[in-house]
Order: C-alpha cells, then sequence, then structure tokens
C-alpha cells in the first residue's frame, strides 16, 4: 500500500513542465538522453538534471547499453500515476517526425 507522503513526493516531481514532458515521452517509448534532448530542445545538462530526480524518485528505471543509457518508465507499483499519465497529449505524433541522428 502506498503511503500519502509516497504519492505527495510522487506528485512533486510531476509538478514540473520538463519533468512532465519527459514522463510523457518515455510514456510512448524508451529513450536515450540525445533523444530526449533533442525533442525538447533543451540541454543536456537540464535533461540529465530532471532525469536524476525522476530516478532518484522511483518513476524511471535506466539501463546502460554501450555508451548510452537509455530511460523507461517505473510506474507498476504507481497505478495512481498511471492514470494521470494516460491524461496527457499524445508524443506518439511528435516522436514519428523527429529525425534528428540516432544515439547508436
Amino acid at each position: 500500500m502506498t503511503s500519502v507522503d509516497e504519492m505527495l513526493e510522487s506528485m512533486k516531481l510531476l509538478s514540473d513542465k520538463s519533468r512532465l514532458t519527459i514522463l510523457s515521452l518515455l510514456k510512448e517509448k524508451e529513450m536515450c538522453v540525445c533523444d530526449i534532448v533533442a525533442l525538447m530542445e533543451t540541454t543536456q545538462s537540464n535533461v540529465s538534471q530532471h532525469l536524476k530526480k525522476l530516478k532518484t524518485g522511483g518513476l524511471i528505471n535506466e539501463t546502460k547499453r554501450r555508451q548510452w543509457v537509455y530511460y523507461s518508465l517505473n510506474l507498476d507499483d504507481k497505478p495512481y500515476l498511471k492514470e494521470i499519465l494516460a491524461q496527457l497529449p499524445s508524443m506518439k505524433e511528435r516522436i514519428h517526425t523527429y529525425s534528428a541522428q540516432s544515439c547508436d
């Protein structure tokens, strides 16, 4: 059972536009930092800071493959967040039209 304090901390992470956008992107698919940076049109430093907070808060997983780190959602134990993310606008079109270089 999730405590109110745990829910509060998770909800605080959603109160930032950049972090909410990152979660919305990751809702569509696993991504590396360079893809997130390009899609958000911001700096790697900025994205990395937000990813660190999301990882510390237990909302995302990271997996290292060669020189790249890939991020994915980690919401299995947070059904209340799944409901919120389900209401976010789809990023499928944005990701589909993204034509920058691949991280690989």
